[in-house]
């Protein structure tokens, strides 16, 4: 058995079995289940997966080679997987109301690379939202290979505002009609990686049409949500759907295309021999998995806490003095300004404070923000993952509490100890992952999801 001395120093052995020969990395693996089990997970665009989905990505399905598709491989002894991937295609296009799945794209950014080489020839302009409004960075950032392929033009948000009834910083509909109809683009992106409201692909298909435009919906984020019926669903409207399995679907890592049968031989051929060789098999499975899970009528009550626990999360954050980027969240996302709760702390400072105090999420550019990416004046705080492991409204507004003792106290060592014990305490009625504990028993949550 090997002893793990972070966090709570319970002891762990999942692995001891098959990896007694690696005591190394059987520690170092014991190490981040006991992290993941004691500190607060925040992050927006992580989850806690089931076991099921564990066991089926570590699978004896990593073992076989089968570039191509289902009756179309390049390798013999492949008839098992095709009925993997076959079903793995067949349960997203229930899940989501599509006609052709590929689950093959290892990344969402994959999934977006394969969409742009189907659709578009280099050069072609794309309309995307800015990063630093909320986009991604496949989304035609100068940083992403997006970018030097095609040419993007970008529109954002509108600016903030001090009326509470209309605070402003949500997509400017205007700005997007008025750039497309300057620029022509052949493909609008719709979607976000740091926007914390719900976004309609109806005004989008409009603009689209009106310039003779595609248009593609990344739902990376609230995929999830959109399974569960906690977002309105694009599939149909828009012209190819992608996403990522992991965040709110809470599948392994990995993505996904959705589309018409008009469109399906392009996005086949974009994602392979496009884009990539072998498809990661075992991941497959594990989709496979999570798009059964997404469809059980508990995932819909999930999809539904989710928001709740973020809209209940960030009015406790404002109560503490946080300013909410777009006056609150529709969906799993919180983003935060941190200059009225202290001009001087920026994003970067508040998320190594808040690691060493065992709450984990990441520093994030709020629209317009005076302060370089590495730096920021924000934070991103994200409500799935610990949804899945039972918590609820209470446990948000004293997780929003602990949050603002710590960035209140950041140079006292003594005070953030104290979160620290809290923040154990808090998770200790919460483990994501109790039949992994070998140490003393720790009591599942009630619903968890």
């Amino acid at each position: 058995m090997t002893e793990v001395s972070a966090g709570s120093g319970r002891a762990w052995s999942p692995f001891d079995e098959w990896l007694a020969d690696d005591p190394e990395l059987v520690a170092l693996l014991g190490a981040e289940i006991d992290r993941q089990s004691t500190t607060l997970q925040l992050i927006a665009s992580e989850n806690f997966t089931s076991p099921a989905v564990l066991a089926a990505s570590g699978s004896v399905l990593t073992n076989k080679y089968s570039e191509g598709y289902p009756g179309r491989r390049y390798y013999g002894g492949n008839q098992v997987i095709d009925e993997v991937e076959n079903l793995a295609r067949d349960r997203a296009t229930s899940l989501f109301g599509a006609e052709h799945a590929n689950v093959q794209p290892h990344a969402g950014a994959t999934a977006n690379l394969a969409v742009y080489q189907a659709l578009l020839e280099p050069g072609d302009t794309v309309l995307a939202m800015s990063l630093d409004h909320g986009g991604h960075l496949t989304h035609g950032s100068p940083a992403s290979i997006t970018s030097k392929i095609w040419r993007f033009v970008a529109y954002g948000v509108s600016p903030a505002s001090a009326d509470p009834e209309a605070p402003g910083e949500t997509i400017d509909f205007d700005e997007v009609a008025d750039v497309a109809k300057r620029e022509r683009p052949k493909l609008i992106v719709a979607g976000a990686t740091a926007y914390p409201r719900v976004i309609d692909a109806r005004p989008f298909r409009e603009i689209a049409d009106a310039v003779g435009a595609r248009l593609m919906f990344d739902i990376a984020h609230p995929a999830g949500l959109v399974a569960g019926g906690a977002h309105p669903n694009p599939v149909g409207i828009a012209d190819v759907v992608t996403l990522t399995t992991h965040k709110t679907l809470r599948g392994p890592r990995g993505g996904a295309i959705l589309c018409g049968q008009d469109l399906a031989k392009a996005i086949d051929s974009a994602v392979f021999p496009g884009l990539q060789g072998g498809p990661l098999e075992h991941v497959v499975a594990a989709k496979a998995v999570a798009f059964r899970e997404a469809s059980l009528p508990s995932f819909r009550d999930y999809a539904a806490r989710v928001v709740a626990n973020a809209q209940s999360l960030a009015r406790a954050l404002a109560a503490e003095g946080f300013r909410l980027v777009s006056g609150g969240t529709d969906n799993h996302l919180i983003l935060i300004d941190l200059r009225p709760f202290d001009a001087e702390l920026t994003g970067k400072q508040a998320q190594e404070v808040l690691d060493r105090a065992g709450i984990t999420l990441n520093r994030n550019t709020i629209p317009d923000d005076p302060r370089p990416p590495f730096v920021t004046s924000g934070l991103r705080l994200g409500s799935a993952a610990q949804t899945t492991t039972g918590m609820g409204t209470p446990e948000m507004a004293r997780i929003a509490g602990l949050i603002g003792r710590a960035l209140r106290h950041r140079a006292n060592e003594a005070v953030l100890r104290e979160v620290r014990s809290d923040v154990l305490d808090l998770c200790g009625g919460f483990p994501p992952y109790p039949q992994l504990v070998t140490g003393p028993p720790v009591s599942s949550p009630a619903g968890g999801g």
